[in-house]
């Protein structure tokens, strides 16, 4: 997404992820951690977190350690996901894996250094003024995310997933959980610390869930149909280790047509609860136009 707020938000990200990670010793931990931090990448889940909250009327400063957290968190995913015994990917954003820098006995640290330091500075940097009951919600949302309630599952059936027959329930099983947990976290997180109503905070879950199923489908089609250069990372190997995908499944036009059903559902729900931010409708409507121009 190319707004000017949204780079005014992915810059401001960047700023504060520098700050919260020095290097200290011992120094290797901390340059494995930043080299995977500062990777660049779209800070797509910190930007949803800090706009949700402004939404409601809730400044970034009281959310910006949170949406660093998030980043935190998905980074570490991505460090454990490329690893040999995950995906074996060499490539990320571009360059080249954590552990083909590092090594992966290092990786693996650093991603479980980033994994234990994100909840840290939630509790260490969000202001005063944001109440202790949030903070513990917020810290809840973050640990369904970040484990077997979210992430770590998904992983999981989706590696013993591989070179197997599944059915749609398990595929579905999988984006939710490898995927849209943290969109969800994203989202909700933003909204608690907003003090958004429960009921809104449902409907905006909703509208992650449609959202983060459709980022998944999304990434299953570029998979097939983009370069290296275009993904930053090495395209085909969904099909190289026999994963079953939404494409592989049902077909590239149903995938295509599955990401848009998706999409104009994560729509209507903006458009139930009468939410107006360009951000929100614009991750969407990336998606939309990504799938026109791509396939």
């Amino acid at each position: 997404m190319k707004s000017k707020r949204y780079n005014e938000l992915r810059e401001i990200i960047n700023k504060y992820l520098d700050k919260y990670i020095d290097v200290l010793y011992p120094e290797s931990l901390y340059e494995s951690m930043r080299y995977s931090i500062l990777a660049g990448g779209k800070r797509l889940r910190p930007v949803l977190t800090i706009e949700t909250a402004s939404i409601f009327g809730c400044e970034a400063e009281k959310v910006i350690p949170t949406a660093c957290a998030i980043e935190m968190l998905h980074s570490q995913s991505l460090i454990h996901d490329d690893l040999p015994s995950m995906d074996n990917d060499d490539y990320r954003r571009g360059k080249l894996t954590n552990h083909k820098v590092f090594g992966e006995s290092t990786a693996i640290l650093a991603g479980d250094a980033l994994l234990s330091y994100a909840p840290k500075l939630i509790i260490d940097e969000t202001p005063k003024s944001v109440s202790s009951d949030i903070i513990l919600k917020i810290l809840r949302e973050f640990f369904i995310a970040a484990g077997v309630d979210g992430i770590i599952s998904g992983q999981i059936v989706d590696i013993d997933s591989e070179k197997k027959q599944i059915n749609k329930e398990t595929l579905e099983f999988i984006y939710e959980y490898k995927t849209a947990r943290l969109f969800k976290l994203a989202i909700r997180a933003g909204a608690i610390i907003a003090r958004a109503s429960e009921d809104i905070i449902e409907k905006l879950t909703l509208f992650a869930q449609y959202y983060g199923h459709a980022f998944q489908i999304y990434d299953d089609i570029l998979d097939v149909t983009s370069t290296r250069e275009e993904l930053g990372k090495t395209p085909g190997k969904d099909e190289k280790a026999q994963k079953s995908t939404y494409v592989s499944m049902f077909g590239l036009e149903k995938a295509k047509e599955q990401a848009l059903f998706l999409c104009n559902q994560a729509c209507d729900i903006l458009n139930s609860i009468d939410i107006k931010s360009e951000i929100l409708t614009g991750v969407i409507s990336d998606i939309s136009k990504g799938i026109s121009k791509c396939c």
